[in-house]
């Protein structure tokens, strides 16, 4: 179909450049250990046509460096006219760019007048290149023009933009009647016009750039153009500086004006000593970390105002696994999938895929509590893997592992390095560092002390072998001095010397290329790619899944309530404390509230209990989540759902339990079994909110269970049975459970009518047991009880939502 997308066949084992001068295809192969191209013949042995003005006379020289090539702007002593570009950038003419397989290049800046360059070598992977760049607009008569992985009409002029954030048909463009086009979504994850996320349709204005997963297109009103396949990712660090306060209320510097460029297929490692800064490096490289001044460019936009934009092109491996123990290893990797991609993508195949890259298909179905820490790790990986980003980010991989997997993972690390991702990791571990393309040692204080090729760092740190095993005594030489204000002088020397040495000029300076900032505010709102009912849904199978594979804990918490009031049945076994007795007794009243009182601890328990480390132990599974596209209500909803699902089970226990221990009272105002099954289960649906309000507050999971008998003392004691509530003390006993689902028990089996008459003559039984407003019989005072309590299960739901709003850090 004319203006379509055509994909060539398997390319040439060969390495070749394809030029793309306006949809002209020129393929140049590379068979000398030197090339030099250009447009003058007398000079040049990869000649480009004439008319091809954008090219210089000596427009490159390429020189063959392993199996690829690097290329070098102009005549290698003098640049070019147009330059050469990446992402941008454009490339040194004395350090040249290392090409690696489908990088894609322009000569010249200008979008009405440049040649786009890819360089491909098939020995290192196949690659299948687009034979057209440019889909003209103009005079199409078939509309509208299809835009997505694979756009399922043959009738319209489609362009194919193959990933796998991208939707099968992900946008449809349009005349609008006027000489321009309207643009729709028709995608789960979204576009961008402009760095700006548009909603269901936008009018396009000439030179509009479009960001479709990670391509980049430029719309004008003639033609729509591929700029960027976004397979090559770079980033320019520019002056990042961080201060916090400290305990006393100090500024404390912990990242100090650091300045460094990672280009694309690079494999960086942060490493320093502890407290150095390279966590807070990383984190802010990655856009989650706030700075005080300076900035992170990715391929020239200023990353933390386009994060929305880039937050599906980054893979971000924390120090925590990011993988649900009890899951299987192709569970996590398909809910995962099912949760980021399209709903159109194939789980399977993209499983599969996954699995071969991350070498773990032998244990697909084993649990992840059952790998080796190595394995785990590796999961974590290909979990970002799913998304296939270019740039990838993994503080402390190697973490606990032995020398033999330390040397594993970095070779894996490696490999996605090689085949064209950058990868940035925090490390300590030094025995394998050799497999990085740079180093940024960090010193205390957060200072940069050293930049470059590791080979390089023993010479610069003046350590007398270049033998990488002596490597981690450059970690005893920046720690050098009897005090702090002596260490930070060994910082200061060697930050000052990196910033005055060869290193810094050619890893740093000389390559440094801050980027464009916006001026318009960025959408900073987390777009779930799939309905949140669909997510509610995968979430909630998710949940149960791991609900139900947790066998101790699901049957303590299904079998505790029924246990505690068998026992209290069996001890008060010759009493009918529910029952009311003609004439009513002095001691059945309090009986009965004592018994009221266990039925309401044992569901406050029971629900506390259950739940109460469900959002903590997960936290960062779910911050990794929720940096996608996992929405808020989905994940609280899914959690409240299954634990409301268990609450009706727990009732049903507890309510056969009760029925069998205890003679049934009767009841005026609705039979007694429901009466005290809706009772007992608002009173565990309320102490399940409350219990993940507390999850979400707490920071660890030791804090949630010590914050328990905190949380359950005031429910005992304001509760109204043990002491008589009077003034600020009743008023605080609304704010328990206790005191509602008591009160909903007490009016069900009419708690005031088992009060004795005075009898003349005789001591009154008032300070013994009276009447009480709280236990009144009527549907009013019971619809009360019962509404008092889900306005509480709906408070503390909405206190979790927001504690958890505060932890996002975009």
């Amino acid at each position: 179909m004319a203006g379509s997308f055509e994909q060539a066949t398997l390319v040439s084992p060969q390495p070749f450049l394809e030029l793309n001068n306006r949809g002209h295809i020129l393929r140049l192969y590379l068979q000398k250990d030197e090339h030099r191209l250009g447009r003058g013949r007398d000079w040049a042995d990869l000649e480009v046509p004439i008319g091809w003005e954008v090219f210089s006379r000596k427009q490159a020289v390429l020189k063959k460096e392993g199996e690829d090539y690097r290329i070098y702007d102009g005549d290698g002593s003098a640049a070019s006219r147009n330059g050469i570009f990446i992402n941008q950038t454009r490339i040194d003419a004395t350090e040249g760019y290392l090409l690696k397989n489908g990088v894609q290049l322009d000569i010249g800046q200008s979008p009405h007048n440049r040649i786009q360059l890819t360089y491909c070598n098939p020995v290192e992977s196949p690659v299948v290149i687009p034979s057209n760049r440019r889909l003209v607009l103009k005079g199409l008569k078939e509309w509208p023009v299809q835009l997505g992985r694979a756009p399922k009409s043959d009738r319209y002029s489609s362009m194919q933009l193959d990933a796998p954030t991208v939707s099968r048909l992900h946008a449809t463009i349009y005349p609008d009647g006027q000489g321009k086009h309207i643009l729709q979504d028709l995608s789960t994850n979204g576009i961008f016009v402009n760095g700006q996320r548009i909603s269901k349709r936008v009018h396009l204005e000439d030179e509009s750039r479009i960001q479709i997963g990670p391509f980049s297109l430029l719309y004008r009103t003639d033609y729509l153009e591929l700029l960027n396949t976004g397979s090559q990712i770079r980033l320019d660090v520019h002056r990042l500086q961080r201060k916090v306060k400290d305990k006393e209320g100090r500024e404390k510097i912990i990242l100090n004006d650091v300045s460094l460029v990672i280009e694309p297929g690079q494999l960086v490692a942060l490493v320093g000593g502890s407290g150095a800064g390279k966590s807070t490096l990383m984190k802010s490289l990655l856009g989650i970390e706030p700075v005080s001044s300076g900035t992170v460019y990715l391929n020239g936009d200023n990353l933390r105002q386009n994060w929305p934009m880039y937050r599906s092109q980054i893979g971000y491996v924390p120090q925590d696994d990011i993988v649900h123990p009890d899951l299987r290893v192709e569970e996590v990797l398909a809910y995962a999938c099912k949760l980021r991609l399209p709903p159109d993508i194939n789980v399977k195949q993209v499983v599969d895929t996954t699995l071969e890259q991350i070498k773990l298909t032998h244990v697909r179905t084993n649990f992840i509590r059952n790998l080796s820490g190595g394995q785990r790790k590796r999961v974590s990986i290909g979990v970002e893997l799913l998304a296939d980003p270019k740039l990838f980010f993994l503080d402390e991989p190697t973490s606990g592992l032995d020398p033999g997997l330390d040397k594993e993972m970095m070779r894996l690390l490696r490999e996605l390095a090689d085949q064209g991702r950058t990868v940035v990791l925090v490390t300590h571990a030094t025995a394998n560092i050799e497999v990085c393309d740079r180093i940024a040692f960090m010193g205390r204080g957060g200072k940069l002390c050293y930049y470059g090729p590791p080979q390089q760092a023993l010479g610069f740190f003046e350590m007398p072998s270049e033998d990488l095993k002596y490597f981690s005594d450059i970690y005893i030489k920046l720690d050098q001095g009897g005090n702090g204000k002596d260490v930070a002088a060994t910082v200061d020397h060697w930050s000052l010397k990196y910033q005055q040495s060869p290193e810094f000029k050619t890893y740093v300076k000389s390559q440094l290329k801050p980027g464009k900032d916006r001026t318009s505010k960025p959408d900073g709102s987390i777009h779930t790619g799939i309905s949140p009912l669909k997510q509610l849904w995968l979430l909630s199978q998710r949940y149960l899944q791991l609900v139900l594979r947790d066998r101790a804990s699901i049957i303590f918490s299904l079998l505790s309530g029924p246990i505690a009031i068998g026992l209290t049945a069996w001890i008060l076994k010759d009493e009918t404390p529910l029952e009311r007795l003609n004439p009513p007794e002095i001691t059945q009243g309090p009986l009965a509230l004592k018994v009221l009182f266990i039925f309401s601890c044992i569901g406050i328990w029971v629900g506390l209990s259950s739940s109460v480390r469900e959002i903590i132990k997960e936290a960062a599974i779910y911050t990794r989540e929720r940096l996608i596209n996992l929405g808020l209500l989905p994940y609280l909803g899914s959690k409240i759902l299954i634990r409301s699902g268990l609450a009706l089970l727990q009732t049903l226990l507890i309510v056969v339990a009760i029925l069998v221990g205890f003679q049934a009272p009767e009841s005026d105002l609705l039979p007694w079994f429901l009466g005290l099954g809706i009772t007992t289960f608002l009173t565990l649906l309320a102490s399940v909110s409350l219990s993940l309000m507390i999850s979400a507050l707490v920071k660890s999971e030791n804090e949630a269970n010590s914050i328990l008998p905190l949380i359950m003392i005031p429910q005992i004691i304001l509760s109204g049975v043990l002491f008589e509530m009077k003034g600020l003390a009743a008023k605080l006993g609304w704010l328990t459970i206790s005191r509602w689902s008591i009160g909903a028990y007490g009016t069900l089996i009419n708690v005031n009518a088992m009060v004795p008459k005075n009898t003349p003559g005789l001591p009154s039984l008032d300070n013994i047991f009276k009447t009480s407003a709280v236990y009144e019989p009527s549907w009013d005072n019971l619809g009360l009880n019962w509404g008092i309590l889900g306005v509480h299960t709906l408070v503390y739901l909405i206190v979790a939502l927001l504690l958890q709003k505060r932890k996002d850090i975009v």
